[in-house]
């Protein structure tokens, strides 16, 4: 579901901008509809992020054209995007996770404002973070100020564990079958 989303999002927001979409997660917000913290790449901008709102909207049902019945029902409502607010990478002086210890999606974007922004979870808080952190080292002539993060998932120090989340988790499932071989096993009883 999110790889269409991130595909929709990136052909009616940031293509015609000529931006690439890098990554995006849900956000919780006060106003109804869904929102996303979306993180698009240009050539003339940089690093670009913003908060896009998603409401729905009801399309005119077309006209009946003769006693033809249709096959399917389509929906009259559509998905709407639009930008809400927008920041340039440069322009983010902290990123504030609020306490490591505790597992709280909430954290504080310091910009010339202060803006609050709360994931739909912590793993999606990580995900968007990690990701601000390599382009910050990749387009930023200063690294991001991270503050009150897990560093063991911002930057992981493993080679397996800076793959990603598969890879710790598939490497996890190899040992665990070790586990259950080793336990099948035979001992011989001397």
């Amino acid at each position: 579901m999110s790889s269409l989303l991130k595909e929709e999002l990136q052909r009616v927001l940031f293509r015609p901008e000529g931006q690439r979409l890098v990554e995006f997660i849900e956000i919780e917000e006060p106003m109804q509809g869904r929102h996303f913290f979306c993180v698009g790449v240009s050539k003339k901008i940089g690093v670009q992020l913003c908060i896009v709102g998603c409401t729905k909207t009801q399309t005119p049902k077309p006209a009946k054209t003769g006693p033809r019945r249709p096959q399917t029902k389509r929906s009259t409502f559509q998905d709407c995007y639009k930008k809400t607010e927008i920041w340039s990478l440069q322009d983010l002086s902290l990123i504030d996770g609020r306490d490591p210890d505790v597992d709280d999606p909430c954290f504080i974007l310091h910009f010339d404002k202060v803006r609050t922004v709360t994931a739909i979870n912590c793993s999606a808080k990580y995900a968007l973070v990690r990701a601000l952190v390599a382009l910050g080292d990749k387009h930023c002539e200063v690294s991001l100020n991270v503050q009150n993060f897990d560093w063991a998932y911002i930057r992981p120090t493993s080679f397996y564990s800076n793959r990603g989340d598969c890879v710790v988790l598939s490497q996890i499932c190899f040992y665990a079958f070790n586990l259950v071989c080793l336990s099948m096993c035979p001992v011989p009883l001397e």
